[in-house]
């Protein structure tokens, strides 16, 4: 008789630790996929640090004062440099045989195809062998090596402002090539903005075109280093811009081409 209860002592002593030790495994299970969801996510998200995951919801500026500053500081500034405008279209003319504009399709706001508007710095059917410029490229023209170092070859890209295709301030548009190797989940908060004149990736990466031409494979290098770069700033610039911000950045812009 006094065996009974010790028996049943055992069986849910027993019975506990089968349940534990389901409990243990099913917690490791858990931890497990835990942490390869969390490597696919990196692996994912070109390895960037959390706080530039676009998983968050963003917190920025608006859309509508954006779109007004941006109109307002066109308008304004057509108005002061159009005389500029037309002596670099002049000379870019007169300089080597072609149009005065080059241009070429990149991706938009929700991945809207449209034409850039850019003073063209490169020999006709210069894109037939690559779309990189690298260093002192044999393909730029006289004028085109001026014109790169000051910027002012981005100047025509006030009309894709006024258009409503750009910003002043924003993430560079890049070309369906290389938008098409952005993760889908970057991309989307990337192309959530439209794409800008100038950001923080074009004056901190002021020297890109150097970088390439040191690389011994240019288009690895811009895909496995400098691209990932690129969309950590685009990233942050999309999910917190400011009009504020905008200045800022548009200060900074015009202080590094004047000190280069």
């Amino acid at each position: 008789m006094s065996d009974q209860p010790e028996n049943k002592q055992g069986v849910a002593s027993g019975a506990e630790a089968g349940r534990t030790a389901r409990s243990d495994r099913e917690s490791t299970d858990g931890t497990a996929r835990a942490s390869a969801n969390a490597a696919d996510e990196s692996r994912s998200s070109f390895g960037l640090p959390d706080n530039l995951r676009p998983t968050l919801a963003a917190t920025h500026g608006s859309p509508i004062v954006k779109r007004l500053f941006d109109l307002t500081a066109v308008l304004a500034g057509l108005w002061l440099i159009w005389p500029l405008l037309l002596a670099i279209a002049l000379w870019v003319k007169l300089d080597s045989p072609g149009p005065v504009f080059f241009r070429q399709v990149r991706v938009g706001r929700g991945g809207q195809l449209f034409r850039i508007h850019k003073f063209r710095t490169m020999q006709i059917n210069a894109e037939a062998a690559g779309q990189l410029t690298v260093g002192a490229d044999a393909r730029v023209t006289r004028a085109g090596r001026l014109l790169r170092k000051t910027k002012l070859d981005e100047l025509p890209q006030l009309l894709d402002v006024l258009f409503g295709d750009m910003s002043l301030v924003g993430p560079r548009p890049e070309v369906p090539k290389y938008v098409a190797l952005y993760p889908a989940r970057v991309k989307e908060v990337v192309l959530s903005v439209r794409p800008g004149i100038t950001d923080w990736a074009s004056i901190r990466m002021i020297d890109e075109n150097e970088l390439l031409g040191k690389a011994a494979d240019a288009e690895k290098m811009y895909i496995e280093s400098i691209l990932p770069q690129k969309l950590d700033y685009y990233l942050q610039y999309a999910r917190s811009y400011t009009l504020w911000g905008d200045v800022q950045i548009i200060l900074a812009t015009l202080l590094k081409i004047v000190s280069r």
